[in-house]
C-alpha cells in the first residue's frame, strides 16, 4: 500500500494521480475533511498532521510505502522527521522524498532545510529515493500572475540569471515511478531539472506572446525585500527567497538542463511554451480569482 502526503498540494495532487493510474493501491492523506473531499474518486483517505504523532501511526497502519512532501515552513525540518521516525516505527519498508534543487550543495535557505531532512532519512536505515525538483513552471501563476495581470509586469531580483524550470505534471511522473518500482530507484538522489532554460526577461516575451500584450520584467534588487514585505510575506519566507536567489544569480546553479528529465520520463518533458498555452487565461483580468 503506498501513501501520498501533502494530496492537496501543488506535486502531491499530481503525484496521486499518477500513482491511482499505475493500479497500485494507494491512500491519499489529508489535514483535514474538507480537504479529503477533494479527492479523486475511488481514492481512500485518511487525516493526519505531521506534527500529530498519534494521527501519523493510524495514518501508517498497512502502509509500505510512502510519498513524503512538506510546504517549505521553518518546521518543515521537525514535521518531516517526525514523519521519518512514524515510518520506522510502523514498519513502513521504502520512503521518496521530495527534497529540492540545491540541497546537495547549498547551506542556506530552503535547500538547507531540505538537506536535514535527507540526512535523518539516509541515517534512518529505511529504503529512499530522494528527488531534487528544480523551480516548477507553477510558480508563474502563483508569484507573476497576479502583477501581470493588474500591472503587465512581474518583480524580482533575478537579473540575468537563467532557471531550467519544470512542470509538476513531469515530476509526478517520474515519482510515481520511484514509488511503484523500488528496484530501480531506491538509494539513489535524483536533480529534476526542466529541458530548458530561460531568464525573467525571456520568460517575459513568452508570456507576451501568450497574454496577447507586452509583458515586463522588473529588476529590482534593492526593493525586492520591500516589495515582498508589502505583499504580506512573512520575513522568514522573505529571507529564504532572497538566499535562494542568490544561489540562482550568483551561483547560476538554477540553469542546468542535466541530467535530461526524458531519460526518466521515457518521453519528451513539458517544455514551457506548453505550459504557458495551456495557461494563457491566467494573465487576463478576468482571470483575477485563478
Amino acid at each position: 500500500m503506498i501513501l501520498v502526503t501533502g494530496a492537496s498540494g501543488t506535486v502531491g495532487r499530481p503525484v496521486l494521480e499518477e500513482v491511482a493510474k499505475t493500479g497500485k493501491p494507494v491512500k491519499a492523506m489529508y489535514r483535514s475533511a474538507e480537504d479529503a473531499r477533494n479527492a479523486p474518486a475511488g481514492v481512500v483517505t485518511v487525516i493526519a498532521d505531521f506534527a500529530e504523532k498519534a494521527s501519523l501511526a493510524k495514518a501508517l497502519q498497512g502502509i509500505d510505502t510512502i510519498y513524503l512532501v512538506c510546504s517549505p515552513i521553518p518546521q518543515l525540518v521537525e514535521l518531516e522527521n517526525n514523519v521519518i521516525q512514524a515510518c520506522k516505527q510502523a514498519g513502513v519498508a521504502y520512503v521518496v522524498l521530495n527534497s529540492a534543487l540545491g540541497a546537495g550543495d547549498y547551506p542556506k535557505s530552503f535547500p538547507s532545510w531540505h538537506r536535514q531532512v535527507e540526512d535523518k532519512l539516509k541515517a534512518s536505515g529505511l529504503l529512499y529515493t530522494i528527488l531534487r525538483p528544480n523551480s516548477f513552471m507553477q510558480n508563474i501563476a502563483a508569484y507573476m500572475a497576479p502583477s501581470i495581470r493588474a500591472q503587465s509586469a512581474f518583480y524580482s531580483a533575478m537579473g540575468d540569471a537563467k532557471l531550467s524550470l519544470i512542470d509538476v505534471r513531469d515530476i509526478a511522473v517520474i515519482v510515481a515511478k520511484a514509488l511503484t518500482n523500488p528496484a530501480a530507484f531506491a538509494g539513489k538522489t535524483i536533480e529534476l531539472n526542466g529541458p530548458e532554460a530561460f531568464s525573467y526577461a525571456e520568460i517575459a516575451g513568452k508570456i507576451s506572446r501568450v497574454a496577447g500584450r507586452t509583458v515586463q520584467y522588473v529588476n529590482i534588487p534593492e526593493a525586492a525585500r520591500l516589495g515582498m514585505l508589502d505583499l504580506g510575506m512573512p520575513e522568514w519566507q522573505v529571507n529564504a527567497l532572497l538566499e535562494l536567489q542568490q544561489y540562482y544569480t550568483v551561483a547560476g546553479k538554477g540553469a542546468e538542463v542535466t541530467p535530461p528529465i526524458k531519460d526518466f520520463l521515457g518521453r519528451a518533458p513539458i517544455r514551457l511554451d506548453q505550459y504557458l498555452d495551456e495557461n494563457k487565461d491566467i494573465f487576463h483580468s478576468q482571470a483575477a480569482g485563478a
